[in-house]
């Protein structure tokens, strides 16, 4: 027994058909789904830009493992980089393998001065350093060193920033060993 083709005709009435119509029968479940929502409203601390308060709150166990010194050395007013003990090239921030040739690297202390090599002002931050926003970041270069290292730059508004600004390190008298320890205030030099 052949079967006859569906014309377009039949296929579109079919689906029309098929479709809930509005007005006929009961409102489909997923109308009554709505999220869980408290009677607390947002806090606002700036509306340009917009800055809310929002909590957040986890404890994390963590190891530094090959990072370690890194960490250590800021915590002694030192800061370590790596350097590769076969091809030299040097690090400004924790490498336990050379990202040039792969081989093992070595710490070496990196100069507490540099130079700004670009920079940028943070107006919303996480939840550390949202109530200091906005807060200025920069990369600093250092003589004889071949990456840059990312930190706070403190002590100047935004217009007074350049490339090129000498800047010297500054690290927390409480050492909290993150990467927050060491940040920059431009040198006497400028």
């Amino acid at each position: 027994m052949a079967t006859k083709p569906v014309t377009r005709k039949k296929r579109t009435a079919a689906r029309a058909a098929a479709r809930p119509q509005p007005g006929r029968g009961p409102k489909p479940v997923y109308d009554k789904v709505r999220l869980a929502e408290s009677d607390l409203g947002a806090v606002v601390f700036r509306t340009d830009p917009l800055i809310v308060k929002d909590h957040y709150e986890i404890d994390y166990l963590h190891s530094y493992a090959e990072d370690s010194a890194f960490f250590q050395g800021l915590a002694q007013g030192k800061l370590l980089g790596s350097e590769c003990t076969k091809c030299h090239y040097k690090f400004a921030t924790p490498r336990a393998y050379c990202m040039q040739c792969g081989k093992p690297t070595r710490w070496f202390e990196v100069p507490l001065e540099g130079r700004v090599h670009t920079w940028t002002t943070c107006h919303f931050g996480s939840e550390l350093f949202l109530k200091e926003t906005p807060f200025n970041l920069v990369l600093v270069e250092f003589e004889g060193v071949n990456t840059l290292l990312l930190a706070r730059l403190l002590g100047v508004n935004e217009q007074q920033i350049r490339v090129g600004m000498p800047v010297k390190a500054r690290f927390r008298r409480l050492a909290q060993f993150k990467p927050t320890d060491v940040y920059f205030v431009p040198s006497e030099k400028a």
